[in-house]
């Protein structure tokens, strides 16, 4: 029987922090966050992640989302930032179930409407998946990303 528990503790975050370095190799990606990051981000007085585990026997599944609020949808929504599944547990409905999960618990959080993530080009298995759980590319839209030495110049942090 899966269990599926909120990131909390300690213990909690070192398994989040197995599953990112899971995904991030999965994906071919670097992997940035470490424990403290992850510590930064999920504690404290405002979170700006939460983490949900699938447990089986071990760790099998875990999210990564977080807040966000849209005029144009004139609600809160939910962004998936990462999505794991452990391949020996894939094909069993985890991946909708911890999506599930996340949504759930925005819905209790912060009353989210509605979700969004963003797929790799080089992952057609990943994106057919959040297709047929309702998931739509947005054709009219370009997501672009400052990074943080651009961030630092933008608030003047830069020296």
């Amino acid at each position: 029987m899966v269990e599926f528990r909120a990131v909390l503790t300690e213990d909690d975050l070192a398994l989040l922090d197995g599953a990112l370095r899971a995904l991030s190799a999965d994906l071919g990606d670097t992997h940035s966050a470490g424990l403290d990051a992850l510590r930064a981000a999920l504690t404290g007085e405002i979170p700006a992640a939460y983490g949900v585990l699938a447990l089986d026997e071990g760790l099998i599944g875990a999210a990564l989302f977080g807040p966000l609020f849209s005029t144009v949808r004139g609600a809160a929504g939910v962004y998936v930032s990462d999505l794991w599944v452990d391949r020996a547990a894939r094909g069993r409905g985890l991946g909708r179930a911890l999506l599930a999960q996340a949504a759930r618990r925005a819905g209790v959080l912060w009353r989210a409407e509605w979700m969004t993530l963003a797929v790799y080009a080089h992952s057609p298995d990943s994106r057919r998946f959040y297709e047929r759980l309702g998931f739509e590319a947005q054709a009219q839209v370009t997501q672009m990303r400052m990074p943080q030495a651009a961030m630092r110049r933008l608030t003047g942090e830069d020296g």
